[in-house]
């Protein structure tokens, strides 16, 4: 019986997500808002076995955020939700020692673009600070909102040239320490900075506009060909 309660609670996630753009289009120019999410209680049906810190971290972002927009087994996702962009959280704990040994599991996503020549400093500085170019996006991923906001702030600093790697690394040792104190750690509080509103970076072609019409036709034919060749159902 749970079993099926739980499958119906995820299926029933499943429709609402995808009925969220269709009922957003059509509430949009009236200024209402869709009431397109699962209830509490059915999330707690999908987290009721999850990983114990994954569980506890997904009742914090409830009581704060309400129910996200997207919900699978393993993972429950919220969209422009405080500050961020996205905010992931997935049934896994992965091991991760900067500052101390923790598990990381909460992934939180904002708008920002990343020097690339800058790339290479903020990996140096947290391996779960993740910055993707193509996108536009930057995040920080650990067990903490707190943690997450501190990562982002101190990653924004390496990005713009105002603090060195191992500045960075001292800075976020030392606020940690101050937050579980229960003492000042500002840097752990709010963003610090602005999200840019379009910071993807779609790159530049490398081969001539006739050229790349050529590939592209190729590709296409290539592709029909393959469709073809495939069984009959």
């Amino acid at each position: 019986m749970y079993a099926k309660r739980k499958f119906a609670v995820l299926a029933s996630a499943s429709l609402l997500s995808l009925g969220i753009a269709a009922q957003d289009t059509a509430t949009r120019g009236s200024g209402q808002q869709p009431d397109t999410r699962a209830s509490t209680a059915d999330i707690e049906q999908v987290i009721a076995d999850w990983k114990p810190k994954p569980r506890d971290v997904a009742r914090t972002m409830l009581k704060k955020y309400g129910a996200p927009q997207e919900i699978t087994e393993q993972r429950l996702v919220w969209h422009n939700n405080g500050p961020w962009k996205r905010t992931e959280l997935i049934n896994e704990e992965i091991d991760h020692r900067f500052p101390l040994p923790h598990k990381d599991m909460l992934l939180q996503v904002v708008n920002y673009q990343v020097p690339p020549d800058r790339f290479d400093e903020l990996a140096q500085y947290d391996g779960s600070v993740i910055a993707e170019r193509t996108r536009g996006e930057l995040a920080a991923r650990c067990d903490k909102e707190a943690a997450n906001i501190l990562a982002l702030n101190l990653a924004h600093e390496i990005a713009s040239g105002d603090r060195s790697v191992e500045d960075a690394k001292k800075a976020y040792t030392e606020q940690i320490i101050a937050m579980a104190k229960g003492e000042s750690a500002p840097l752990t509080k709010k963003l610090n900075f602005q999200p840019m509103p379009d910071a993807g970076d779609p790159d530049q072609m490398t081969m001539a506009q006739a050229t790349a019409d050529q590939v592209k036709q190729l590709m296409k034919q290539k592709e029909q060909q393959k469709q073809k060749e495939q069984p009959k159902k």
